[in-house]
């Protein structure tokens, strides 16, 4: 399942980075915030078997900060119903209801998906 994202929410990454060091994406599978993608520190969310890894984003380095990767996880379950689609993670203004790093800063991560051809 290949997964992308926008400049927008690269640009944030970075920000979080800068405030808080690594970080990790679960893809949310309901609650809260639906179906989000939930930035956390790398690690602050505890993973299990229950979760696949979908692959790291590669955040290109800008002129005051250096390239980096940032993981991406969503729940087994979860992963065989989204196993046809591509999905990118994109930023929008407004405040969501979960626990992802960016709610403080009047953003929210979406996840926007595109079925891919079988």
């Amino acid at each position: 399942m290949p997964v992308g994202l926008t400049a927008e929410a690269a640009a944030q990454l970075r920000r979080l980075r800068a405030r808080h060091g690594e970080l990790m994406f679960h893809q949310s599978g309901g609650c809260c915030d639906g179906s989000s993608p939930m930035c956390f520190p790398d690690g602050d969310f505890i993973l299990s078997d229950a979760d696949e890894f979908l692959g790291n984003l590669e955040i290109p380095a800008e002129e005051a900060s250096e390239a980096f990767t940032v993981g991406v996880w969503m729940s087994k379950e979860q992963h065989l119903r989204w196993a046809h689609t591509e999905l990118t993670i994109d930023l929008v203004p407004g405040r969501g209801a979960g626990f992802s790093l960016e709610a403080p800063d009047g953003v929210r991560f979406l996840v926007r998906s595109r079925l891919c051809r079988l």
